[in-house]
């Protein structure tokens, strides 16, 4: 009995195993699906971005920028055709097995029926079977002679339905393999496909660059000139943000009367309330899935630092990001929370700041603002219009995330397309 437990445990525990990993699977191949085409957008965006940019003549920084961007989102797309391509192969491969095994059974169901049609022949006639039952030795065997026949014939029925349910689920197998085929062979065709333009593209970066590099001079410049405004840009903010804690802090003690609150103990973080807690707390919950601050665009500029595109030996610092988008698009908040600050900075165009709590989202290169200090924002609401920079077709927003006074990196709280 015991040993029939530890079967049965077993056999359990591999249907487990085995549903648990199908779920995982089909899962997997999905979310490849939905990658693969969240890639295709974004390749489709860029060349709409590329084109407006290389209405002007000059080649810019902007368009090797996504013109890299679109190469990186290619290779993303390249490898997840590839990732598709393993995992029909390994479908291909278990329904052949599963087809191997089906043929197998058919031709031993066909065989063993084949000779139950062959003994039923051989004894066709009622009287044998009559005789067989009469000439039992006592009513029980003459019973149970009876029960075999009926049995038999029953077996003989299950067995013809059974090799009916076989050829069927077998046809069914061959389709879906026949359909899996089709599938890898369009993947394969996909594939080479992006391949082919991966290398076209590669081939216009390396000519863009050596354009590029041409003017180095000219490069550097303009690299002063935006260093100089995005210093402008974060000495302006971070001093909106200390005078927006201490003003925090002051009205917190006034409201305890002058006894401290232990939120406030340091200079680099806001006093929380009860509501502003929750919110704070609801911010940070949804890390990794905050809307974008605009309907479509692409990241052309990365948090922290990172070597420049172009002149070799040359580090650029970011402290947030830049996201290119479509001309006469509309900055939105990235989740619920008041407008703390609206500003006009040098280099910065105007700025918006929005506090969750004790975070803060900061919108710069605003052209119109929509929203003014103390209005209570929801997640996607309309903030202003970007500033468009006509003489190089290019759209920008420039997004921060900060804790306080610490800065974090936008790109991993906000939603990866």
């Amino acid at each position: 009995m015991s040993r029939f437990i530890k079967y049965f445990s077993f056999l359990m525990l591999f249907a487990l195993i085995f549903i648990a990993n199908s779920d995982s699977y089909a899962q997997s191949k999905k979310e490849l699906e939905e990658k693969k085409k969240q890639l295709q957008k974004e390749i489709s965006l860029t060349n709409k971005l590329l084109s407006e940019t290389k209405k002007n003549k000059e080649t810019t920084l902007d368009e090797l920028v996504k013109l890299k961007s679109k190469i990186t989102a290619r290779q993303e797309l390249i490898s997840a055709i590839n990732q598709n391509i393993r995992i029909v192969s390994k479908d291909i491969s278990e329904t052949q097995h599963s087809i191997a095994a089906l043929q197998a059974d058919l031709e031993r169901l066909k065989s063993e029926y084949a000779k139950m049609i062959y003994y039923a022949y051989k004894n066709r006639s009622n009287f044998d079977k009559i005789m067989f039952i009469f000439s039992s030795e006592n009513f029980n065997q003459a019973y149970k002679r009876l029960k075999y026949i009926q049995q038999y014939s029953n077996f003989r029925k299950k067995q013809a339905e059974t090799i009916i349910k076989t050829q069927t689920e077998l046809k069914a197998k061959i389709e879906k393999l026949n359909q899996e085929k089709q599938e890898k062979s369009a993947l394969l065709s996909l594939e080479e496909q992006e391949k082919q333009k991966l290398a076209v593209e590669k081939t216009e970066q390396e000519a863009t660059v050596q354009k590029l590099q041409s003017k180095e001079q000219e490069l550097k410049t303009n690299l002063r000139s935006k260093e100089e405004s995005a210093r402008k840009l974060q000495k302006a903010i971070e001093k909106i943000i200390e005078e927006e804690i201490r003003k925090a802090r002051e009205a917190a003690e006034k409201a305890n009367k002058g006894n401290k609150n232990p939120t406030t103990n340091t200079k680099t973080s806001f006093p929380l309330t009860p509501e502003a807690l929750k919110l704070s707390n609801s911010f940070a919950s949804n890390k990794g899935n905050l809307p974008w601050p605009v309907a479509e665009g692409i990241i052309t500029d990365r948090f922290g630092q990172h070597p420049h595109p172009v002149l070799t030996g040359i580090e650029i610092n970011n402290n947030g990001i830049d996201i290119s988008t479509v001309n006469g698009a509309i900055a939105r908040a990235i989740f619920d929370g008041e407008v703390s600050s609206v500003a006009i900075i040098p280099g910065g165009g105007k700025v918006v700041m929005i506090r969750h709590g004790e975070y803060l989202s900061v919108y710069s290169y605003l052209n119109d603002v929509y929203v003014k200090k103390g209005d209570k924002i929801t997640t996607k609401q309309h903030i202003g219009t970007m500033v468009n920079e006509s003489d190089k077709s290019k759209t920008n927003i420039h997004l921060e995330i900060w804790k306080g006074m610490t800065k974090l990196n936008p790109e991993y709280w906000i939603y990866r397309k």
